[in-house]
């Protein structure tokens, strides 16, 4: 398995590269996002080119890859199309100037692909893997799947409230049990792909869905997002008081 790193280092490598390159162009960064699961896909694929034959396992894992990559890329480039770079990118823009063109090799798209190489450690195992196909993963990939579900509904509650032009607060469908679901269901994916390296006998790469909880709750998330909606929107603070902030729940009377 380990052999199979430079490879897939190289490869993840060229992509920040070519992603970087078209930034330089459109003088925004915010395709990254977009970008984001398909450093995944690259790195299943590079280590895939890696076996002789495919296992059950490994054709169950490709499919929900794909289909959670190309749900999560396809939703945030339409979001993003034709729209200026995102604040989240701005701000890091007006930080780092002088020579943000070049920093932004290094402070945006190289990182994200340091971040999906760790995160990525249980695609990786389960690749190498000859252990039998197991309950974990049977756990596994019922998590993925749910998490998916969950992604696709949250998402699309929210394209509805915000095309509706309400000031208010999202607070229903998944939104009532949660201020967060959608990274609630992208937390169940990661842990999901986390169990079934469990099965295939790489319980060392819970440092995956360890760093995904922290990128979630504490980083590029709910703490991100939640930094300055506030003075947006008013009645947020009322829907903190009354909504959990993660994983779903009852709301609070």
């Amino acid at each position: 398995m380990i052999d199979t790193y430079p490879q897939i280092i190289t490869n993840l490598f060229i992509f920040a590269l070519a992603g970087w390159i078209i930034s330089l162009k459109s003088k925004n960064v915010t395709h990254v996002d977009s970008m984001w699961s398909l450093f995944f896909v690259l790195t299943y694929f590079t280590a895939l080119s890696q076996v002789d034959s495919f296992t059950d396992r490994n054709i169950a894992v490709l499919l929900l890859l794909v289909l959670w990559a190309l749900r999560l890329t396809t939703h945030l480039s339409i979001r993003n199309f034709g729209k200026p770079e995102d604040i989240r990118y701005k701000n890091i823009r007006d930080n780092n100037e002088p020579n943000f063109n070049l920093k932004s090799l290094y402070i945006i798209f190289l990182f994200q692909a340091v971040l999906a190489l760790i995160v990525s450690l249980p695609l990786v195992a389960s690749v190498f893997s000859l252990s039998p196909y197991g309950n974990f993963d049977k756990l596994g990939l019922a998590m993925v799947i749910v998490g998916i579900l969950i992604e696709f509904v949250a998402d699309r509650q929210l394209k509805r409230f915000v095309k509706s032009d309400d000031k208010g607060v999202l607070n229903k469908g998944l939104w009532r049990y949660s201020r967060h679901p959608n990274y609630f269901g992208e937390w169940l994916v990661w842990l999901g792909f986390y169990f079934i390296s469990v099965s295939a006998g790489y319980l060392i790469t819970i440092v995956s869905p360890i760093l995904m909880t922290i990128l979630l709750i504490k980083i590029s998330g709910v703490g991100l997002m939640e930094g300055t909606i506030t003075e947006r929107r008013p009645d947020y603070k009322e829907y903190i008081r009354k909504t959990s902030s993660f994983i779903p729940w009852f709301p609070r009377k």
